[in-house]
């Protein structure tokens, strides 16, 4: 009988204290999806007047502005699920400050999107949950690919988000001050996880991770 209670009693605690940690992790997730993001800096470009855009102008920039708010998405949901698997403090803290300043660039993406008169991407709850999974695994494999993962796709971000400054249109320096800032961002959160021991990826995962973000680039453009 007392084995018995223990063993109920140890059931118990174990549950509570796997909600203690799932709970905040949720709260992440529903705000990352459904919650306006918070900014610790002001959004670059603010100051600048709002460029004489076409009505498919408008269109274009929101949907590229879309996809990078997608990225965004894809990102919270990667660093979360890395940290949750991470075991090193340091690299956890790493993780959490990377995601951070990527709430900033969602909110940033969303406001610019606002002003355009676009929306959001309805299946970012797919590429939340996608995402969040593609991390756990990826933190599960060890800190340094972990830091590997992140690495490389901190630096398939900046490839896309330097083409997608070549596609707006000339007059458009709002959009482009956001997608400079951010580029810039992800460089160095690239060469932290560079100097924290991240591993290179072998080149078919880089392709594959390649390939993922082209689908959800194209969807993303129109849904």
């Amino acid at each position: 009988m007392h084995c018995a209670l223990a063993s109920i009693r140890w059931s118990i605690d174990f549950i509570m204290a796997m909600l203690d940690m799932l709970i905040p992790e949720f709260d992440k997730a529903l705000r990352a999806v459904f919650a306006s993001a918070p900014t610790r800096r002001r959004m670059p470009g603010a100051d600048l007047p709002e460029a004489e855009l076409s009505t498919e102008e408008k269109r274009h920039v929101a949907a590229l502005m879309r996809i990078n708010h997608c990225g965004e998405i894809c990102a919270q949901a990667l660093y979360q699920g890395q940290a949750m698997a991470s075991l090193d403090p340091a690299v956890r803290r790493e993780l959490d400050h990377a995601a951070r300043e990527e709430t900033e660039h969602l909110n940033w993406t969303e406001t610019r999107i606002a002003e355009l008169g676009g929306r959001k991407s309805l299946l970012n709850p797919l590429w939340y949950g996608g995402s969040l999974a593609i991390g756990v695994i990826a933190g599960k494999c060890g800190d340094a690919w972990s830091l590997g993962f992140l690495a490389e796709t901190e630096r398939q971000v900046e490839g896309h988000l330097e083409g997608h400054k070549a596609r707006l249109p000339a007059q458009d320096r709002k959009s482009w001050e956001i997608l400079e800032q951010m580029k810039q961002d992800e460089t160095r959160h690239a060469d932290t996880a560079a100097g924290y021991g991240a591993r290179e990826l072998p080149p078919p995962v880089k392709a594959a991770m390649k390939l993922s973000s082209r689908v959800m680039t194209r969807l993303s453009y129109w849904i």
